[in-house]
C-alpha cells in the first residue's frame, strides 16, 4: 500500500497546489527557474557543440561513414540536453529552489494544520545555510550517482538492469528530498531522518516514480513540497493509517 499512497501523495500535492493561489505562484516560479537554467545551459552547451564533437570523432571525409558521424552528433546533442537538464536541476535545487520549496513547505503545513513546526529564534541566514547543506547528501550525492550508475550501465551487458536500479535510486532521493523538509525544519538528527526513509522505502518509490516521466516531471516536482507536506502532516495528526506510517 505504501507504494500507491506515495502515488497519491505526490498528486494530492498537485491538485492542492494548482488550486491554492499562493502555492500556485510559488510553484510556477519554481518551474520557471529549473526551466530557465535548463534553457540557458543547454544553450551553452550546444553553441560548442561541434567544439566537442570534434574533440571526440573529427568529421570524416569518406561519404561512407558520414552518416554514422551524424548519428553520432545527435546521441551527443541528446547526452548534453540531458546532462544540462540534470546540472540546472542540481543548481537551482541548491541556490534557490530549496528555500521555495521550504515556503511551499511553510504554506501548506499552516493551511492544514494552522501552524508551523519550527524551533525558535531561527535567523534566515542561518536557516538558508542548514537548507543548503541538506541538500548536498540529500539530493546532489543521490542524483550524481545515479547518471553515473546510468552512464556505467551503458558499457556492461546487464546496462538495462543497472538503468532500472539507476531510475528508481533517483526517484526514491527524489522524494525524499521533499518529505525530508519538515523533518529537517525541525532540526531532526540526520541519522533520524535517513532511518525513516529506509523504513518508508515503498512510499517513497511510489512519490517518487512520477518524477521519471519526460515533461511531466518538472510540474509534479515544482509542487512536490505540498504533496510530502501533507504525508507529515496527516502523519503528525495520526489520521494515516498505521500499517502506512512504515510503509
Amino acid at each position: 500500500m505504501g507504494f500507491f499512497k506515495g502515488i497519491g501523495y505526490n498528486f494530492r500535492g498537485l491538485l492542492l497546489g494548482l488550486k491554492t493561489p499562493r502555492l500556485l505562484l510559488w510553484g510556477l516560479l519554481r518551474f520557471m527557474v529549473v526551466i530557465l537554467l535548463t534553457v540557458v545551459a543547454a544553450g551553452f552547451i550546444f553553441a560548442y557543440h561541434l567544439e566537442i564533437l570534434e574533440i571526440i570523432w573529427s568529421k570524416p571525409t569518406s561519404q561512407w561513414i558520414l552518416w554514422l558521424w551524424h548519428v553520432v552528433s545527435w546521441i551527443l546533442s541528446l547526452a548534453l540536453f540531458g546532462l544540462s537538464a540534470v546540472f540546472s536541476y542540481l543548481v537551482s535545487q541548491i541556490f534557490f529552489s530549496v528555500l521555495i520549496m521550504d515556503h511551499m513547505s511553510r504554506i501548506t503545513e499552516r493551511k492544514i494544520s494552522g501552524r508551523v513546526h519550527e524551533p525558535e529564534n531561527n535567523s534566515l541566514l542561518r536557516q538558508f545555510i542548514y537548507l543548503v547543506k541538506q541538500e548536498i547528501p540529500r539530493t546532489t550525492i543521490p542524483v550524481l550517482l545515479a547518471v553515473l550508475l546510468m552512464l556505467l550501465g551503458w558499457l556492461t551487458p546487464v546496462g538495462p538492469f543497472i538503468a532500472i536500479l539507476s531510475s528508481g535510486i533517483a526517484a526514491i532521493f527524489l522524494a525524499w528530498d521533499n518529505t525530508d523538509l519538515i523533518p529537517a525544519r525541525r532540526m531532526d538528527p540526520f541519522s533520524l531522518r535517513f532511518r525513516f526513509l529506509l523504513g518508508t522505502l515503498p512510499f517513497h518509490l511510489g512519490f517518487g516514480i512520477p518524477f521519471l516521466i519526460p515533461g511531466l516531471n518538472l510540474l509534479l516536482l515544482s509542487f512536490a513540497p505540498v504533496g510530502a507536506t501533507l504525508y507529515h502532516v496527516e502523519k503528525d495528526k495520526g489520521t494515516l493509517p498505521q500499517n502506512d506510517l512504515t510503509s
